[in-house]
Order: C-alpha cells, then sequence, then structure tokens
C-alpha cells in the first residue's frame, strides 16, 4: 500500500465547497437551514441524507443540538450529527457530553484526472435506467421499501452526472455514480456484487468515472471513503487520491 503523506490542510473555503457539491451529489428529500447547519432529511435512508451538517465555517453550535433533537424526533429518527471541519469543536464537546458516540470516521480524499482512461467493459449512462436502479440497489443490500427512497434522490440529482454499469461475461456485475459540479466529479457508491469482489472490477469502475468527468471538463475527482474501510482506501490510493480532510458522526448512544 502507497505511504500516505499527513493530509494537506485546506482552506475552510475549500472545504465549504466540497462539502456542498457533496450535499448536492446525493440530495436529501428535505433540507432546513437553522442559523449556519443543514438538517438533511431522507426518510432515514442513510447517514448522509438524514444528519445535521455544518454549513458555514465556525458557525455557532449554540441551540443546534436541541433544535434538531425536535427537529428528527419529529420525523421518528434520532438526531445524528456529521462533523466536518467547518464545525466549531464545542460542537463535538457537547454532543460527546450529551451521550452522543463517535461513529464512522472517514476521509474525504482528491485526485487529478489527468491520466485518467477509459476501461472495457464499463457502460456510462446520462440517466439511471431502471437495470442501473435496481442493479446497484441489489448489490447494496438495499431492500423494499428503502429502495425506493434511494432511487428518489438519485433521480433528484440535478446536475451532471454519470451512471456506470460493469459488465462480466454479460452480467451487469458492478456499478457507480459519478456527478460533476463546479469542474470536480464526486465518485459515490462504487460497489460491486457480492460473489465478484477482489478482481479488480472496483478499480475498473473508480477509472471509467474518473475517465468520464475528464472527458466532461473536471480537473480533478472526490471521494468519500470510512477509514474501516482498507481495502477501498488502498485501491483509491493507488489510483493517486489523497487524503484531504476528516469528518465523523456522533449517533445517539442507544442507537449506535
Amino acid at each position: 500500500m502507497p505511504v500516505r503523506s499527513p493530509p494537506r490542510l485546506l482552506e475552510p473555503t475549500t472545504v465549504r465547497a466540497l462539502e456542498e457539491r457533496s450535499f448536492n451529489a446525493w440530495p436529501a428529500r428535505h433540507t432546513v437551514s437553522f442559523d449556519g447547519w443543514l438538517f438533511r432529511l431522507s426518510g432515514g435512508y442513510t447517514k448522509r441524507a438524514n444528519s445535521v451538517n455544518c454549513a458555514q465555517p465556525g458557525a455557532s453550535f449554540e441551540g443546534v443540538r436541541r433544535a434538531a433533537e425536535a427537529f428528527y424526533g419529529r420525523h421518528g429518527l434520532p438526531a445524528v450529527f456529521r462533523l466536518s471541519p467547518l464545525a466549531p469543536p464545542e460542537a463535538d464537546q457537547e454532543l460527546a457530553q450529551a451521550g452522543y458516540v463517535l461513529f464512522d470516521p472517514s476521509q474525504v480524499a482528491c485526485a487529478s484526472l489527468a491520466g485518467a482512461a477509459p476501461q472495457p467493459g464499463v457502460r456510462i449512462d446520462s440517466v439511471p435506467s431502471p437495470a442501473w436502479l435496481e442493479g446497484i440497489a441489489a448489490a447494496n443490500g438495499v431492500a423494499p421499501p428503502q429502495d425506493q427512497l434511494h432511487h428518489g434522490m438519485v433521480r433528484a440529482i440535478a446536475w451532471p452526472a454519470a451512471f456506470a454499469t460493469l459488465h462480466d461475461e454479460g452480467d451487469a456485475i458492478g456499478f457507480g455514480l459519478a456527478v460533476l459540479e463546479r469542474g470536480a466529479v464526486g465518485l459515490y457508491d462504487i460497489v460491486v456484487s457480492p460473489g465478484r469482489r477482489s478482481r479488480g472490477h472496483g478499480r475498473a469502475l473508480t477509472q471509467a468515472l474518473m475517465h468520464w468527468g475528464r472527458e466532461a471538463g473536471a480537473t480533478s475527482a472526490y471521494l468519500q471513503v470510512r477509514e474501516q474501510n482498507q481495502a477501498a482506501r488502498r485501491l483509491y490510493a493507488e489510483l493517486g487520491f489523497e487524503d484531504r480532510y476528516r469528518y465523523h458522526y456522533r449517533v445517539p448512544g442507544e442507537v449506535a
């Protein structure tokens, strides 16, 4: 595995731009603004789309926890906080003292698209077909009724997007999503069907989506990956991705 150098610190404006892209690329069904924070709500499908996020560097956390607990409680969901470098330190401190558990530390990593090349066997479509939606949901283990929430969120993506399908011996075995905004392409939900993994298919999907981004005019790619997913982190490092900043979730102790 390539040796990772310490991530270069990014300016808050750069972090905010990447955060905004990720919010737009994975749109929540509802987003409520609260004093520099965003309450994202999507029926409980994925933490990313059902969490509290700081939208302004250093926004005050005063009153945010109680407001979020009331808001999500009204919708029958726990208050989940996603804390990026935009959030002030006191947010993490207050949540820890209130019994919220740290969960899923992750990295946002970026790479140049200079060497991106097309990949045989990967088809790229500009709209999500029913077969793509059903295939990626199955590969991710998304069962009804949450699969319909997933499909609706994907169809709501407003920026140019690529929907990749990898075929092997005539079977659709891998899927991925890329979204282009402001010269950068975000990579999401790159997944290979169980039983067909660890054979280089994820690499092919990632490279194909990076190539699509380059052809569409992007100069860089970004993605989010859990720190515990060492296999994915090795792959992305080999493809030139470097860690840029860390985020983690805080969830109520009873649902951790």
